[in-house]
């Protein structure tokens, strides 16, 4: 392998309690995989006990993280619930209320060929200027809003709004928040709030903060997850 390759760091198995069929999923370097219910996830878990998107897992300084995505019934690592980014050890292993998910960081060339043909082979994002919030908690769960100009502005939903995102979110001050392309890479600066802004639980002032993919947004009691790409 070329040593300027990203290597293939974890490995994410999870057995189905009714079928017996075993998933596993290979995360390479850099990786960023979303897990909940809906198929849009990297990591789908069909159970019903599981959120439409219920966590993320991302490539943070060497490490991977876990943080909750305000799922309704939690997410815990070793039987401790996740209240804010968690990071994962070889062995961990990874409850979502019920399914169970095991986090190893021992992966052999057989695993990555095996998860290559499967389409379970989860690679890194490259920011590339595009870029999407999905709101993973809030009135509007679910909603992927794309970014598609270089400046967004986030508020709340009012009858004279002119910003680009509008957020049904009475706790969303008007206007919250600011997003700005910066060389290929998004910035987000609080505009004065009322709740403040946070990307994974830590406050952004006005001089802003540039954004990674996997990153969790708070407005107000919305919770958003920023997919690069």
């Amino acid at each position: 392998m070329n040593s300027n390759e990203p290597l293939s760091l974890a490995k994410i198995t999870w057995k189905h309690p009714q079928t017996g069929a075993v998933q596993e999923y290979v995360l390479m370097e850099g990786a960023t995989a979303t897990i909940g219910r809906l198929a849009s996830n990297e990591i789908c878990i069909p159970e019903q006990h599981v959120s439409r998107q219920q966590a993320v897992i991302s490539y943070r300084d060497g490490i991977f993280m876990i943080t909750d995505l305000g799922s309704a019934n939690g997410t815990f690592v070793n039987d401790r619930q996740v209240t804010e980014p968690y990071p994962l050890a070889s062995g961990d292993e990874i409850r979502l209320y019920v399914p169970v998910l095991n986090f190893s960081a021992a992966v052999t060339d057989d695993d990555q060929k095996r998860a290559e043909e499967h389409g379970t082979l989860i690679t890194s994002t490259s920011a590339s200027g595009k870029g999407r919030l999905i709101i993973t908690s809030g009135p509007q769960e679910g909603n992927t809003i794309p970014l598609l100009l270089k400046e967004v502005t986030v508020g709340r939903a009012t009858s004279n709004a002119n910003w680009e995102v509008s957020l049904q979110d009475p706790s969303v001050s008007r206007p919250h928040a600011k997003l700005e392309l910066v060389d290929s890479a998004w910035v987000l600066y609080d505009m004065g709030s009322s709740n403040g802004t946070l990307v994974n639980g830590t406050p952004v002032n006005e001089k802003g903060r540039a954004l990674r993919d996997g990153d969790i947004v708070t407005f107000g009691a919305t919770l958003v997850l920023f997919r690069a790409g």
